[in-house]
């Protein structure tokens, strides 16, 4: 058991009837017909929750598997991929396109901003020639934020279809599937759900279906294959054996969503107080604009080192934060408050921590953290 109170963004914090549901006994979940309308209960409250008639499946994996099945089922030799580049996740993307023989085209924009839509606008007029484009919804290494629901509908204008990453943004930043008109979302149990690592779902349009069903070649994988599951529920068929523990967590988390109505009024509420102390307190935001309502990214300041600041949360307060990796390795420090971890006394805590921990390494203000952020709220 972890002594620390974790404040990172993601994993989070799990609420103890989620913990509770993944202790129930189980059955066999690939012969009983009761867990087939779990499952599939469970997979219709994910949709509903995003506000889309799309399918969603739940798939045994990290996040990331997600994402790697969303292209691995789309992408054909030769297809081009537009790539919205503004973050280190959003290149990432382009690893996997090329994996499964696509043809990735780099839109890479300052990673400090989110993407300017009448730009990308601008860019699709002289080409457009994508078979599908990939989107980042929350950027977690810098919190970056884009507004899917103006670059997937300007995507869709062009006749180009969608794989949007919200495993960081969804149920702490708004997103409406329909309303965006997104061919697939890709979400994860570890972020905003409040659930333990180990799943991912997706939502599927139609339109991603047939771009599936009609491919010229077969999809290279077995694992990463969206196809896989069709008719799972008529034939009352599973392709692989379903963590079950896993799902019944799942759907108590999604309960927790669904009964919870503040939850994305919550979010934006103690990111906003969260940035205004940050400032106020002398520190420099890492992003000029784009910030996400579930982390919060500031530079470390000159004569202290990530290092000194995450050992002092953790051995002093208890409290664990984060650093970031890739080119944001050791400059930047991450506050996660999505899901269980977007609450008011926890967020107490990580500014009378952080407050401590900066001054005890040198730094100066005349404000106090804890001081404005309580102001704030």
């Amino acid at each position: 058991m972890s002594k620390y109170k974790i404040m990172t963004p993601g994993p989070v914090q799990v609420p103890e009837n989620v913990r509770l549901a993944r202790s129930l006994s189980t059955t066999n979940a690939d012969l009983d017909p009761q867990f087939y309308d779990e499952y599939k209960e469970t997979c219709e409250l994910i949709s509903e929750l995003l506000h889309t008639k799309n399918e969603t499946l739940i798939l045994s994996g990290e996040g990331i598997l997600g994402l790697e099945a969303a292209c691995a089922s789309m992408t054909e030799p030769g297809d081009r991929v537009l790539i919205l580049d503004n973050g280190i996740y959003g290149a990432g993307f382009a690893d996997f396109v090329s994996m499964y023989g696509g043809t990735p085209v780099m839109y890479t924009k300052d990673y400090k901003n989110a993407f300017d839509v009448d730009e990308l606008d601008a860019y699709l007029k002289e080409d457009h020639d994508f078979k599908y484009a990939t989107v980042v919804h929350c950027d977690t290494p810098s919190g970056m934020l884009n507004d899917i629901h103006k670059i997937c509908p300007l995507l869709k204008s062009y006749g180009i279809m969608t794989v949007t990453d919200s495993v960081s943004g969804m149920f702490g930043n708004e997103v409406n599937v329909d309303k965006a008109q997104i061919d697939i979302l890709c979400g994860g149990s570890q972020k905003a759900v409040s659930a333990p690592p180990g799943l991912t779902f997706v939502t599927i349009s139609d339109e991603a279906k047939k771009a599936m069903e009609n491919r010229k070649t077969p999809i290279a994988s077995f694992y990463c294959n969206l196809t896989i599951f069709k008719d799972y529920y008529k034939n009352l068929w599973f392709p692989y054996t379903m963590p079950i523990s896993d799902i019944y967590g799942l759907k108590a988390a999604m309960d927790n969503i669904a009964a919870d109505k503040d939850l994305i009024k919550r979010h934006a509420r103690i990111a906003n107080a969260t940035r205004k102390a940050i400032e106020a307190f002398g520190l420099k935001l890492h992003l000029e604009s784009g910030f996400s309502d579930t982390v919060t990214v500031f530079d470390v300041p000159e004569g202290m080192t990530a290092d000194d600041i995450l050992e002092r949360m953790r051995e002093k307060h208890g409290i664990m934060l984060a650093g970031s990796f890739g080119e944001l390795a050791g400059k930047v420090i991450r506050i996660g408050h999505m899901g269980a971890s977007a609450n008011v006394g926890d967020m107490l805590e990580v500014m009378s921590g952080l407050e401590e921990t900066l001054r005890y390494l040198g730094w100066k203000s005349e404000n106090s953290l804890l001081g404005v952020f309580h102001t704030e709220l």
